[in-house]
């Protein structure tokens, strides 16, 4: 099996800090595993590295969608697998860095996305989207949670788009999407971090960082995602917040404040998902930035055992 480090967290825990300090000092090239960092022109709301960050370290599956194009996870486990055969055969370590969830575990292992049933699951999509226009949101999760409790349990109400995801994986297997009814193979020998900090400081650095991106030009991000509101880009935390602004219907504060509630309900969901879905070594690096170096050391003691 072939190495790939891997390392996943919630929003504003350092991810993008290790990585860069993991490429330098284990001669990689950083792969990005989010869902929104695709896009062309979102560079504020979803926290992208930026060239000097890189410190010029290749990055791959950046800036590589318009934000008129739609992106999913088989896309990304279709990319992101060919990027690590290139990483791999130049001889250098692919490192992983992203929280989406689905989209590291879809890409570690055999998950099957698309294929046969992809028209049956585009036409099932459709279907639930159309009831949640005409029913809400609210009453589409009523659905998943009396034909799939278990999911309902691990998806908010308002997302939309992995609610109906569960609901097409029921629809179609006939099992839950958090229990599979084969277990995936594991394709690649990875070694997974998990970055993570105090709940309480975690969310002030959330707050800060929403504080620090509007400075940024974030507003003028979130108004170029409103002119475009079909898209799947415009559904992105920190932008669709401020669309009933735009409209008139609530103040710039109270927009703000939604942005800052919502990234870090998602924080708290994808600190969930990793502890409940993936082995990953913890390590607080935050409030014990020591701890660095037993981590390296770890990683490098990995790197030379033999391939399993």
């Amino acid at each position: 099996m072939k190495k790939v480090l891997v390392i996943v967290g919630p929003t504003a825990v350092g991810k993008t800090a290790l990585s860069i300090h993991m490429a330098k000092k284990f001669d990689g090239e950083i792969i990005s595993g989010d869902s929104m960092q695709v896009y062309r022109k979102l560079d504020i709301g979803t926290a992208k590295v930026t060239k000097r960050e890189m410190e010029d370290i290749p990055h791959y599956l950046i800036d590589c969608r318009d934000i008129t194009d739609s992106y999913s996870a088989a896309d990304f486990q279709r990319e992101a697998r060919s990027c690590i055969e290139a990483i791999n055969g130049r001889g250098k370590l692919p490192i992983v860095v992203g929280g989406t969830g689905l989209y590291i575990q879809s890409l570690l292992y055999d998950f099957q996305l698309g294929g046969k049933k992809e028209n049956e699951s585009l036409k099932l999509r459709e279907e639930y989207n159309c009831y949640a226009e005409q029913n809400g949101n609210e009453a589409l999760w009523q659905q998943l949670q009396e034909k799939d409790s278990l999911a309902a349990a691990a998806i908010h109400f308002n997302n939309r788009k992995k609610v109906i995801r569960a609901l097409e994986v029921f629809d179609l297997t006939g099992y839950s999407i958090m229990r599979p009814k084969e277990q995936p193979q594991q394709l690649y020998d990875y070694f997974l971090v998990g970055l993570e900090t105090e709940r309480e400081l975690l969310y002030q650095r959330i707050n800060q960082r929403v504080d620090e991106m509007l400075k940024q030009g974030l507003l003028e991000e979130a108004e170029y995602t409103y002119e475009n509101l079909e898209m799947q880009a415009a559904q992105g935390i920190g932008y669709k917040e401020f669309f009933p602004y735009f409209q008139g219907k609530i103040s710039l504060e109270e927009a703000v404040e939604q942005v800052k509630q919502n990234s870090r309900r998602y924080a708290k969901r994808q600190l969930t998902w990793f502890r409940n879905r993936m082995q990953a070594n913890w390590i607080n690096l935050i409030q014990q930035p020591d701890s660095l170096a037993e981590l390296d050391s770890t990683i490098e003691k990995w790197l030379k055992q033999e391939r399993r």
